[in-house]
């Protein structure tokens, strides 16, 4: 399997979010094979089709708005492909991976990680080095 590599979201994978200001606790939801939180302040993503919640502090800082409710991730990613199935702690709960999805991670030492298969991988982000 290959090691971990920098790359780039593509330019043209735009998400839609909105920010969850509400009077909340948050709440649970299920999805990459486990519970998930979120929390007042966090956004709630639709990328291409696909719902979940990033971390409000996460998406600040690595998302900027291109258009009212628009955004682009403009921060580079470290990721690699997973020799077997296995399981990752995320800011929003535990996502599980089968062998050939991506670990991806917002920071070089491995840590804000999520993942994702293969194909969508290939279809998001491009090298970048």
């Amino acid at each position: 399997m290959e090691k971990r590599r920098r790359y780039r979201k593509r330019a043209d994978q735009v998400v839609s979010a909105v920010c969850l200001e509400l009077d909340t606790e948050g709440f649970e939801y299920r999805k990459w094979g486990g519970a998930q939180y979120c929390k007042r302040g966090d956004w709630l993503v639709n990328n291409a089709g696909e719902t979940y919640t990033v971390d409000g502090e996460v998406f600040s800082r690595t998302y900027r708005k291109v258009r009212e409710g628009q955004f682009v991730k403009i921060t580079p990613v470290w990721a690699e492909m997973m020799a077997s199935a296995g399981s990752v702690a995320t800011k929003e709960g535990r996502s599980h991976y089968e062998a050939g999805d991506y670990l991806v991670c917002n920071s070089q030492d491995g840590t804000d990680s999520y993942c994702i298969s293969a194909e969508k991988f290939h279809a998001m982000y491009e090298p970048d080095e």
